[in-house]
Formats: C-alpha cells, sequence, structure tokens
C-alpha cells in the first residue's frame, strides 16, 4: 500500500475548537460593547445639546422681530404658531415658523417635550449671562430636576473644560 493511499485525512473542526473560537469572538464582543454604550450615551447627550442650539437660534430669530422672548404661557409653540403670541400687535410682527425645516410640536430623544422658562434679570449676577431664558432637555427618564438633564449651558462648560 502507497503512502498516499492510506486512511483517508479528517477535515473540519473539532467541537472543543469551535467553543474556543466562539468563546474569543464573544469576548471580544464584550470588550467593544462596554467600550461603546458610554460612547453611545455621550452621543445622545451632544445631539440633544445641538437640538438646544437650534431652538436656541429659533428663539434668538423670535427676539429679533418681536423684541422679546416668548412667555412661558406662549411657550416654544411661538416660534411656529404666531396664535400663541399673547399680543395681536405682536402677532403681525411674527413671521411663521422660526425653524429651517418647518418643525413642529418639538421633543427630545425620549419623547419629552422641552423645557422653556423665561428669566428676569437677576441683580446678583447669577442668571446665564445675555441668556433671558433657560432651556432644556428632561433626558431620559423626563423628570425636571434629576441629575440626566441635558442643559446648553453644562455642554458648553464641559467642551470648555477640555471633557
Amino acid at each position: 500500500m502507497r503512502a498516499d493511499q492510506s486512511a483517508p485525512r479528517r477535515r473540519g473542526f473539532t467541537l472543543i475548537e469551535v467553543l474556543i473560537v466562539l468563546v474569543i469572538v464573544l469576548a471580544i464582543g464584550s470588550i467593544v460593547a462596554v467600550n461603546l454604550i458610554p460612547r453611545q450615551e455621550q452621543a445622545l447627550q451632544q445631539t440633544e445639546r445641538i437640538q438646544l442650539q437650534m431652538i436656541e437660534q429659533a428663539l434668538q430669530q423670535f427676539y429679533i422681530d418681536m423684541g422679546r422672548y416668548p412667555t412661558e404661557e406662549e411657550g416654544l409653540a411661538s416660534l411656529w404658531d404666531k396664535t400663541r403670541v399673547e399680543d395681536e400687535n405682536l402677532q403681525r410682527k411674527h413671521l411663521g415658523n422660526y425653524f429651517d425645516k418647518g418643525k413642529k410640536n418639538l421633543k427630545d430623544r425620549w419623547g419629552n417635550a422641552y423645557g422653556y422658562r423665561p428669566v428676569e434679570a437677576d441683580v446678583s449676577g447669577t442668571d446665564t449671562p445675555g441668556r433671558r431664558y433657560e432651556l432644556w432637555s428632561n433626558g431620559p427618564d423626563g423628570e425636571e430636576g434629576t441629575d440626566d438633564d441635558i442643559k446648553l449651558d453644562e455642554g458648553e462648560a464641559e467642551e470648555d473644560s477640555g471633557g
């Protein structure tokens, strides 16, 4: 019998080899997932800050046209609905929707309305310089005043500090 006619060679992987490869793939996948999940949360928060900046630009345009920011009763809806403006004389100055793409009924990523509140000038100097309103997203929990709230100023402070 010749050497090339010996018993056929076994081809394929053993169960142990397949399991070892599976364990390695799962270990690499878990390392990647652990590193990407915090990045995803940061990306979502940054997206909300960009949305807040867009709303802020609309508020600035409203201010230019109307000479004031919306009242608390008018709210952000007055940025796209001039009938929400209380003063009929000011309604004539309203130029329609202050958003580029005609957005209405703004909601954050979690389906909650954005928070808006006018702020009176604070003689103690503790309010936000140059801004006469507060603008925020309540974050994933949908409740105002919790740690997951996203405010425009907080994101800017993190960027300024290099964070």
